[in-house]
C-alpha cells in the first residue's frame, strides 16, 4: 500500500536526534512523503534543516494559534521570508483553538489571517488547525468565516492555486457532516488523523466516505495523537498505515486503491517529489 503522512511534527523535541531512524521505518512501512509543519519561526527553520538532510520529506512554515502572542513582527518577518523557499510547500501550522486558549482569541485570528493572505500570496496551501470547544462548533464557525472573507472558495483562490487544487488543508479533521461539506464547499482538502477513531468522534467517522478522493488526505500528527493497535508512547509515521487502512474500511476501498488517491491527492496540493 502507497502511503503519505501529510502532517508529521518531525521537527519537534521528541524526534531529535532520532530522525533518521524514524524515517528509514517510515519508508520501510510504505510512507513515500511526509509534511513537516512548522508551528513557530524556531520549528519552521527545523522543519527545512530536515528538508536538506531528507529529500522526501516536505516543508511547512507558519504560526500555530498556541503561539500566535509570541511571535512578533520581526519573528513574523522571518517566517515570510522562509515561506517564499522553493522547499516549502505549504503555509502553517496556523489555525483556531477555542478549546486550549494559550493565545488570546484576537491575536489567533490576527494570526491566521496573515499566514491565509501569505498562502494566497504565494500560492501555497494553508495548512489549518481547527478545535472549538467542547460540545461547540466556535472555532469551525469561526475558520469557515476567515476563509471566505480572504477569499478562499472564489476567484482569488483558483487564480492563486489553479483550478482543482486545494488552497488549504483542514488537518486533524474533527465535525459533522454538515461542516465537512462547508470545507469541501470552498475547495478545501481533508485530512484524516488517528483521532478519528476515539470516542466520540462518530460524526467524523461519517465523513470519511463523502469526501472525494481528491480532496482526501491522512495523517499522524506525530509524535502527538495516536491510532488503535500502535504501540503506545511516541507516535511515528509509519504508522500512517493503521489510519490509511481504517479509512479504506470506511469508504469500501481497497488498501491499494486508497494508497494510489492518497498519494494523488497528496502530489494534488502540495507539488510532486522533491527533485533534490
Amino acid at each position: 500500500m502507497r502511503l503519505v503522512d501529510s502532517h508529521c511534527h518531525l521537527n519537534a523535541e521528541r524526534f531529535a536526534g532520532d530522525e533518521e531512524a524514524v524515517i528509514e521505518r517510515a519508508g520501510a512501512a510504505g510512507v513515500e512523503r511526509i509534511l513537516v509543519p512548522g508551528w513557530n519561526v524556531a520549528s519552521s527553520g527545523r522543519a527545512l534543516e530536515l528538508v536538506d538532510r531528507f529529500p522526501w520529506l516536505d516543508a511547512s512554515v507558519g504560526v500555530h494559534p498556541h503561539d500566535a502572542a509570541k511571535v512578533d513582527e520581526a519573528g513574523w518577518r522571518r517566517i515570510v521570508a522562509m515561506a517564499g523557499d522553493l522547499r516549502v510547500v505549504a503555509i502553517g501550522e496556523t489555525g483556531l483553538d477555542y478549546d486550549r486558549v494559550f493565545s488570546p482569541i484576537p491575536d489567533q485570528l490576527a494570526n491566521l489571517r496573515r499566514n491565509l493572505e501569505l498562502a494566497l500570496e504565494l500560492g501555497k496551501p494553508a495548512i489549518i488547525h481547527v478545535r472549538s470547544k467542547a460540545g461547540r462548533s466556535d472555532a469551525q464557525d469561526a475558520t469557515v468565516d476567515e476563509l471566505r472573507a480572504a477569499g478562499f472558495g472564489e476567484q482569488r483562490a483558483v487564480s492563486a492555486f489553479g483550478p482543482g487544487r486545494p488552497p488549504a488543508v483542514i488537518h486533524s479533521f474533527s465535525g459533522s457532516v454538515e461542516y465537512a461539506r462547508r470545507i469541501l464547499d470552498l475547495g478545501l482538502a481533508i485530512s484524516i488523523s488517528g483521532l478519528a477513531f476515539r470516542a466520540g468522534e462518530e460524526p467524523t467517522a461519517e465523513v470519511i466516505p463523502l469526501v472525494p478522493a481528491e480532496h482526501l488526505l491522512v495523517e499522524t500528527d506525530s509524535p502527538f495523537l495516536s491510532s488503535p493497535g500502535a504501540p503506545k508512547g511516541r507516535n511515528e509515521p509509519e504508522w500512517v498505515r493503521i489510519t490509511a487502512e481504517w479509512v479504506a474500511a470506511r469508504r469500501g476501498e481497497s488498501a491499494e486503491l486508497l494508497g494510489a488517491n492518497l498519494v494523488g491527492a497528496y502530489e494534488r496540493t502540495f507539488g510532486g517529489p522533491n527533485p533534490a
